[in-house]
């Protein structure tokens, strides 16, 4: 399939392209500027919050994957560019923020994330809410609590709108498997319109 990725050059956008690449998908970057160093994609500069630009960079592909920043982008502008552009899916990798950590409380609201990560979080449930609203055919993962730089185990167990913990009470997830993850929700859909999560 053809892919474009909205941050392909940052942290978890380079773990899409190397686990999109690894299956033969063609993959395209979109930026708003050229990087310094080498995407290792080919690259179309595009504002995400500009639907007419973001549309004209992703017509044609198969579906968008989000792997951007939430306090820099906007739902609805990025719904507008896709069915636009009439790009069939719309993927995005989430944060465990939204996620209830105990039933009808979202970790956000329990006073135990860093002040300094608020107003990320804060914009993520506002996209989640924003695609909510949509009726373009989205899916929003929420990785675990802990989500760091790894390895690709090639495992992970799949949940909904409840973060998950291990046997020890980790929530753990590395890039890599979130990576696998969205991917193998791209070539074998099961979560059409809904959010859901992974965690070891």
């Amino acid at each position: 399939m053809k892919i474009a990725i909205i941050g392909a050059t940052g942290n978890v956008g380079r773990r899409l392209v190397d686990e999109l690449e690894r299956r033969g998908h063609e993959v395209t970057g979109i930026a708003r500027s050229r990087p310094a160093d080498d995407p290792g994609v080919p690259l179309r500069l595009a504002d995400a919050n500009d639907p007419a630009a973001l549309a004209t960079a992703i017509a044609g592909q198969d579906a968008v994957m989000l792997a951007g920043r939430f306090v820099s982008t906007n739902a609805d502008a990025i719904v507008a560019a896709v069915k636009r552009a009439g790009v069939p899916r719309l993927l995005v990798v989430g944060g465990a923020g939204t996620l209830f950590a105990t039933p009808g409380v979202q970790l956000i609201d329990m006073g135990v994330i860093p002040e300094a990560f608020l107003p990320e979080v804060s914009a993520g449930r506002d996209f989640l809410e924003g695609l909510k609203r949509s009726d373009v055919d989205w899916t929003f993962l929420s990785p675990a609590a802990s989500f760091v730089p790894g390895e690709r185990t090639g495992r992970y167990r799949l949940g909904g709108e409840d973060l998950m913990r291990d046997a020890s009470g980790d929530s753990r997830i590395s890039y890599e498997d979130l990576a696998m993850a969205l991917v193998d929700e791209l070539e074998q859909p099961r979560h059409s319109r809904r959010r859901f999560s992974i965690a070891y």
